[in-house]
């Protein structure tokens, strides 16, 4: 029989419940109890996922304690100010993504989180593709070579039509597109995912980047009703790696024609590999010798992988590793704001 593990959700948001549903299907998981400030939305969360116990705050959950681990789903500016203390209070955590708003918040999370000795990880969701994974293995492997050029995008188009929703009109979306609202832009939102997408596969570490960011009118004296739409919409990035190999690496919500998709394509002296998430669904081709004369791609089978939400309950159980864990999701931050302060500067190289 697995060991049982209780789990608290932190925050009840519409990122909760994809949480609560997937931990609520893995055997010997109880979710016992939810935290939220708001006090009927807790309660009809709980009610919906038939949770025993709602808190108001935080440290009335942990005064309780009958937990083993939290599910941290509270707002970005929020996860240093809700993981230390939990940390500090020795449970496992699953932090959502970004670890932190600032490389120093996240870099102190990691630090603590080293300190407790708990399982720690951030759910960076694209983890989960099995394509990426392959990719990672195969790159670690020698199937390529040595690392040369890569190219990677994230592209979402939610402010070009409605398949979302309304951004215009919808507090769910307009708040992405507002600093004043917590927001760090397409960077913050999703620059992590695809920063994170393409140097896991690469298995290097990032020497230095640049960065230009863009935010475009969208709407009369760029503010509709409380929410000033000054966050930055696409961005672009040059990366050199560890090994001197270069790479160019982009996110953007004016995408059309592309819901949320991502791709790398990345190259070696042995071969390449493109790899792909488009639609749900991932796909991993390659073109490795004796095919390079020819420049024939092949599609390569990819193993289903669990989620993150199995792999942290598992890492906890002792059967399996915590990763992505908060170390990588400081370093991730360390990217995000070298990139943000090179846009600041002119697009300038930074190490980092």
């Amino acid at each position: 029989m697995s060991k049982p593990v209780r789990i608290l959700i932190l925050g009840t948001g519409g990122m909760a419940a994809n949480h609560a549903e997937h931990f609520a299907k893995i055997e010997g998981v109880t979710l016992v109890a939810g935290v939220d400030t708001r006090p009927e939305q807790l309660a009809a969360f709980c009610a919906k996922h038939q949770i025993a116990k709602g808190f108001a705050s935080l440290d009335e959950a942990l005064a309780w304690g009958e937990f083993d681990a939290v599910t941290n789903v509270t707002p970005d500016a929020a996860h240093y100010a809700t993981t230390m203390p939990v940390l500090a209070a020795r449970k496992h955590i699953l932090c959502e993504k970004p670890l932190a708003t600032s490389e120093a918040q996240a870099q102190a999370m990691a630090d603590a989180a080293a300190t407790a000795g708990v399982v720690n990880m951030v759910n960076l969701s694209y983890r989960n593709v099995a394509a990426m994974q392959k990719a990672a293995q195969m790159v670690a492997e020698g199937a390529i070579g040595e690392v040369r050029h890569f190219e990677a995008s994230y592209l979402q188009s939610w402010l070009t039509q409605p398949a979302w929703g309304h951004w215009d009109s919808e507090s769910q979306w307009l708040w992405r597109l507002s600093t004043k609202h917590g927001s760090k832009g397409v960077l913050g939102d999703v620059g992590i995912h695809i920063l994170d997408f393409a140097t896991f596969v690469a298995g290097q570490k990032v020497k230095d980047i640049s960065a230009r960011l863009a935010t475009f009118p969208k709407a009369a004296g760029d503010k509709i009703g409380e929410y000033p739409l000054d966050a930055n919409d696409s961005v672009a990035m040059h990366l050199r790696l560890a090994n001197g190999a270069l790479g160019t690496v982009g996110a953007t919500r004016f995408a059309s024609g592309h819901l949320n998709d991502l791709r790398l394509r990345i190259y070696g002296t042995k071969g390449g590999l493109e790899v792909a998430w488009e639609r749900n669904t991932s796909s991993l081709r390659a073109c490795l010798a004796p095919d390079l004369e020819s420049a024939t791609w092949a599609t390569v089978e990819c193993p289903v992988l669990g989620t993150i939400y199995e792999r942290f309950i598992a890492a906890i159980r002792g059967e399996g590793v915590a990763d992505p864990d908060f170390a990588r999701g400081a370093a991730l931050q360390k990217m995000l704001d070298r990139a943000e302060q090179s846009a600041a500067q002119g697009s300038v190289s930074l190490t980092v």
